[in-house]
C-alpha cells in the first residue's frame, strides 16, 4: 500500500485467479478495487494493484493472463486509482 512499507512476501501459486489474489489483499489492507476490466480497468475504487514484472516494468494486476502473472510478477504494490492512470486503463 502506497506510503505504508509492509513488505511481506506472497505466494501467489496458493490463489487460483486474479479474484481470489484481490479478495485476499482486500482483506489484508483494508481496501477494495471495485470490478476490474480490460477496457476500463479498476472500476468504483480509489485504489489500483500494480506489480512489478521481470523487466522491471509496473503494470496493472489483470493486464496479462493469470498464468503469466504469477511467473513474471516480483513485486506488489497498491497506489491509489489517480496515479495509476499512466500504466493501463484505470
Amino acid at each position: 500500500m502506497d506510503g505504508a512499507p509492509y513488505l511481506r512476501k506472497i505466494d501467489l501459486k496458493l490463489y487460483k485467479s486474479y479474484p481470489d489474489l484481490l479478495k485476499a489483499l482486500e482483506n489484508m489492507f483494508n481496501c477494495t478495487f471495485g470490478t476490474y476490466s480490460e477496457r476500463e480497468g479498476y472500476n468504483g475504487s480509489d485504489y489500483a494493484p500494480i506489480y512489478e514484472d521481470k523487466d522491471g516494468d509496473w503494470m496493472l494486476v489483470g493486464d496479462v493472463s493469470w498464468e503469466m502473472f504469477i511467473t513474471s510478477c516480483k513485486r506488489l504494490r497498491i497506489m491509489k486509482a489517480s496515479e495509476a492512470r499512466g500504466l493501463g486503463c484505470v
